[in-house]
């Protein structure tokens, strides 16, 4: 579990920190708004990268059971389709990037001036799409084959340049949010570089055959395509209960969506964390599929439950002994530094909250249940998230945040009912 997870986890960290990077260094420019407007456009360009996740999440599910059953010749067809799947997917996205754009913009309901800014940075940072869907593809595959070394250096590398290249573009050549957007671009490029150079030697290991009819034939796609919409659809309802969060904040003012997107940064730091415990169930619980292995699935799910039950409490306490001091070093602004500390109590009981869904979405996605996955999230949404927003709209922001919460729980929980009906058999 740890040759997995340790590096996933390293690289998962430098995630988040490129959104806390790029805060810190709008945070510190003259204009408050600029928080703002980052916080709007990484919304409207996060959902649709969000979306396509199943990229990732799918590739890893198929590949890993691929590899427990030796299957040489499925695991270069599963590599083949899910590159051929992000490349129409890339060319859609480019061809509608305007509406994209202005149905973002319209449905958060951002004010006139936040709304320039954030259409800067959209413009620019879309035509990193295409390297962004590659790089979800190779490393959902290198992590099915049990390979994290790969996806660790192809996420390191990204996040490192894009740190980078966003203070020199910034601090250096003064321009603002376009540097930060630009970084993005060139630093996904170089990811997916990283990633093809690596491609050739794993694939070395595995002597199989290159199913061409496979790869392009429209009907081998049936099981990849039932799996990832299932998937997709899931990750749709949780995009859009953040967006949903961001949208809301907005309308609060921009104080109240500076804060959330200060308190949103310290979520996806612990979500990334957790999440490397998650790419380790993936891999293993796809592994004991493919093999049959029931003793290797129910070892796999309690090492990474425990460890990241461990981590999750590790978390709780640095925010709540740390918490305010990391929301001062991410902005100069006085009032939205107050406005964050007021509904910082509700991050500091997210890491208990949240850590079982984390971890039941990596098994789920290695017995590729992806049919449970989208029901207990499309349930949570619906029948929890929304309801609990409405009637505790008197509540503001504090009721928001309630209304989040109580989303986690109910994943955690209802995916913990649905976990007892897996077997040793694939969707």
């Amino acid at each position: 579990m740890w040759r997995i997870a340790a590096p996933m986890i390293l690289s998962n960290i430098s995630i988040p920190l490129v959104g806390i990077t790029d805060t810190v260094i709008t945070g510190h420019l003259e204009n408050p708004e600029y928080i703002a407007s980052i916080a709007v456009a990484t919304t409207i360009i996060g959902f649709f990268i969000a979306s396509m996740n199943f990229l990732r999440m799918g590739t890893t599910g198929i590949t890993a059971q691929y590899f427990g059953a030796q299957d040489q010749n499925g695991l270069k067809v599963i590599l083949g389709q899910t590159l051929l799947v992000a490349l129409l997917i890339s060319f859609l996205v480019l061809l509608l990037q305007s509406d994209i754009n202005k149905i973002g913009l319209m449905l958060i309901g951002s004010n006139e001036s936040v709304a320039y800014y954030a259409s800067q940075y959209f413009y620019i940072r879309i035509w990193g799409i295409p390297a962004t869907l590659i790089n979800f593809s190779l490393i959902g595959w290198f992590i099915g084959l049990q390979n994290a070394s790969v996806p660790l250096k192809i996420v390191i590398a990204t996040n490192i340049t894009n740190i980078v290249l966003s203070l020199t573009f910034v601090l250096i050549f003064n321009m603002q949010i376009n540097g930060i957007a630009l970084a993005s671009v060139i630093a996904e490029i170089i990811g997916m570089l990283i990633g093809f150079y690596y491609i050739k030697n794993e694939l070395a290991k595995y002597p199989g055959e290159w199913l061409y009819k496979s790869i392009f034939r429209l009907s081998t796609y049936k099981r990849f395509i039932k799996i990832n919409t299932n998937i997709f659809i899931r990750t749709i309802a949780l995009i859009f209960t953040f967006a949903f969060i961001t949208a809301q904040g907005a309308r609060y003012g921009g104080v109240i969506l500076g804060a959330n997107a200060l308190l949103m940064n310290l979520q996806s730091l612990l979500a990334y964390m957790l999440d490397g415990f998650a790419h380790a169930a993936e891999a293993l619980v796809g592994k004991a599929v493919g093999k049959k292995d029931n003793q290797l699935f129910k070892a796999a799910v309690k090492i990474c439950l425990k460890w990241s039950v461990y981590i999750a409490i590790i978390f709780t306490l640095l925010y709540a002994i740390t918490g305010k001091h990391l929301i001062s070093l991410m902005t100069h602004h006085q009032i939205i530094r107050d406005t964050a500390i007021e509904y910082l109590p509700w991050m500091i009981i997210s890491p208990i909250v949240s850590v079982w869904s984390f971890l039941y979405d990596g098994v789920f996605i290695g017995a590729t249940r992806s049919k449970d996955m989208r029901n207990a999230m499309l349930g949570s949404l619906f029948l929890v998230f929304l309801p609990s927003w409405y009637f505790l709209q008197p509540l503001g922001n504090h009721g928001l945040w309630l209304a989040f919460t109580l989303f986690m729980i109910s994943r955690g929980v209802t995916m913990h009912i649905l976990y007892k009906r897996i077997g040793l058999t694939s969707d």
